[in-house]
């Protein structure tokens, strides 16, 4: 069996002074985080989903390089920002609709939806600093370069964290390796843009926001499976199916061997809007398209965050 408990995380070294967390198996609300050592403290890059792990992810972090000074949000989902409030002392840096969205939606449980989670006691932390586009922090020496890539992607606040020096970047949920992209609270096509931004910085390795490190190949599944998307969106809406009639009725082929299948329902809901004419990042009847995603697994989703 798949050990996915806190203590099957690791510390993985990617460059000098550059680390990430791996949380095995990366499936929902067990992501990676990273941090960039300052001499002595450190800034991390996301925290976890529940409080046992991100106590685990900050003692590694201590251990290793430091307390945390500097934290930064790749995102709004809680499993990159329910632990915020337990980085005592650390100024938050997240997009600015990081905040908005946090702030308007406060922390989700997804009660009904999703089934397993040990969230333990939770805060509502959001960032106090924000920007816009882009935005530079440095860990003693170390350049990080906050990236808004310009488009709702995998959603509307999505950050790349770049080391340039080193060539390490923390892409958040911009990269999945081994598990489905979602697209739901994104944009599918918005997304397929913004990899372009990942493949001009081009990283000698990434730390995707769920599954191992890898490099600019697995940029390339992401989008491939996009694609794949769009073109299944563009077949059931031709045919007049629904995007629940569309998503049981189509072989994923290829894509069969990425976890979270059921995530196609909610991708198609988008591509359908977007197909419809809607912008990147629209809002849509969430509840709605998570019915059906649960309508396609059966009931509700196992989770072992």
């Amino acid at each position: 069996m798949i050990d996915r408990s806190p203590d099957a995380a690791s510390v993985e070294r990617l460059a000098d002074g550059a680390y990430g967390y791996v949380q095995p198996d990366g499936s929902w609300f067990i992501n990676n985080c990273g941090f960039v050592d300052a001499d002595g403290h450190a800034v991390l890059i996301d925290t976890c989903a529940t409080e046992r792990r991100t106590r685990a992810l900050l003692a590694a972090v201590g251990d290793t390089s430091g307390p945390v000074t500097t934290l930064v949000n790749t995102h709004h989902h809680g499993d990159h920002t329910n632990g915020n409030y337990l980085v005592a002392g650390a100024a938050v840096i997240g997009h600015r609709k990081t905040r908005e969205t946090m702030l308007a939606e406060g922390i989700q449980r997804y009660e009904g939806v999703l089934v397993g989670n040990d969230w333990g006691r939770l805060e509502l932390r959001v960032p106090d600093v924000v920007f816009d586009d882009t935005l530079t922090v440095y860990a003693g020496p170390t350049r990080i370069d906050l990236i808004h890539p310009g488009h709702a992607a995998h959603t509307t606040n999505d950050v790349l964290a770049w080391l340039p020096e080193q060539r390490v970047l923390y892409a958040g949920d911009l990269v999945f390796n081994g598990g489905s992209p979602f697209a739901l609270m994104g944009s599918v096509a918005g997304w397929r843009d913004a990899l372009n931004v990942l493949r001009e910085l081009d990283p000698a390795v990434i730390l995707p926001g769920h599954g191992p490190a890898c490099g600019l190949e697995r940029v390339d599944v992401v989008d491939a499976y996009l694609e794949f998307v769009q073109r299944t969106a563009e077949t059931g809406k031709a045919a007049g199916r629904s995007p629940l009639e569309q998503a049981k009725a189509t072989d994923l082929g290829r894509f069969a061997e990425l976890s979270e299948q059921e995530r196609l329902v909610g991708n198609l809901h988008r591509a359908y809007a977007e197909l419809g004419g809607a912008e990147c990042g629209a809002s849509l009847d969430l509840v709605a398209a998570m019915t059906d995603m649960l309508a396609w697994n059966g009931g509700p989703v196992r989770c072992f965050s």
